[in-house]
């Protein structure tokens, strides 16, 4: 069968948003990016150009991933963060906009400091720890996570960006692999923190594709930033930072948790739609 360019992003649309797929025709092109090999520049002035046997078949066989539900940058292996590629499996969360936010604020905070060490609590991809360390050419992180699949993939994507030198990935739920004299200037983390009766209000792409260990602690979303809050002071210099991404609900609750003779609140962040977000907080002296 030949089907142009044109028709196969054409068909692809119409079966992305028969399905639900918001931004399908968008979509459509990213998955022909993929399978092509080519740029969207190539796709649209080469519009009328056939695709081979082979292209059309991996083409219906992606579209029809995605119109099941299957988030795109699992189909297509990469999601852009803070300017670098990473490398995403089902293994680890996708990362997301509103996390480059807490990777602004820890380089806000730590742009005084010529070789800061680092730790990142959970760290998934490793795209928090690795756009750190890329953008800091003296710093030097430790990397948790408690899925040992999720360090494979954090650990390719510091090898990717050349910054696996300075980072040690070590398996670990939050700090219980971390020697008890290891004190850090800054720790950061994207906890788990949706809710158990939030899980199912979800998009589909989320609640069905990406790794529930890293969505939900719980009942209430706030187990693991408790425990953050409580264990953090004992691996951070004083007056070291702890900067944490929270759910769109939780930062009255978090202003109540944090105890006020461990912690300076410094701020609470609001993201781009203005919820709040990204908490920084001060160890005290």
């Amino acid at each position: 069968m030949d089907i142009s360019i044109a028709q196969a992003i054409q068909d692809a649309s119409r079966v992305l948003r028969q399905s639900g797929v918001p931004e399908a025709r968008r979509e459509a092109g990213s998955l022909l990016v993929h399978v092509s090999g080519k740029d969207r520049t190539f796709l649209i002035s080469h519009a009328e150009a056939l695709l081979t046997a082979a292209e059309w078949e991996h083409y219906e066989e992606v579209v029809q991933r995605r119109a099941s539900g299957e988030p795109l940058q699992y189909i297509t292996g990469t999601q852009d963060f803070f300017g670098l590629e990473f490398i995403v499996t089902p293994a680890v969360l996708i990362p997301r906009p509103e996390t480059e936010l807490l990777v602004e604020s820890a380089l806000d905070l730590l742009q005084s400091q010529t070789a800061p060490q680092i730790c990142d609590v959970g760290t998934g991809s490793g795209c928090i720890a690795v756009a750190l360390v890329h953008q800091l050419s003296q710093a030097r992180a430790v990397a948790l996570d408690i899925s040992a699949a999720a360090l494979q993939v954090a650990q390719k994507n510091a090898e990717r960006h050349k910054v696996a030198d300075r980072i040690t990935f070590l398996e670990s739920d939050c700090f219980a692999a971390v020697p008890t004299n290891t004190v850090f200037d800054l720790i950061a983390s994207n906890p788990p923190y949706v809710s158990a009766n939030a899980l199912a209000g979800l998009q589909r792409e989320v609640r069905d594709h990406e790794p529930s260990v890293a969505l939900s602690p719980g009942p209430d979303g706030l187990s693991v930033i408790r425990r953050l809050l409580t264990d953090a002071p004992a691996f951070l210099q004083s007056q070291g930072y702890l900067v944490l991404e929270i759910g769109f609900d939780q930062g009255e609750a978090i202003s109540r948790l944090v105890a006020a003779e461990t912690w300076n609140l410094i701020d609470i962040r609001p993201d781009l739609q203005g919820i709040p977000r990204i908490v920084l907080l001060q160890r005290r002296a």
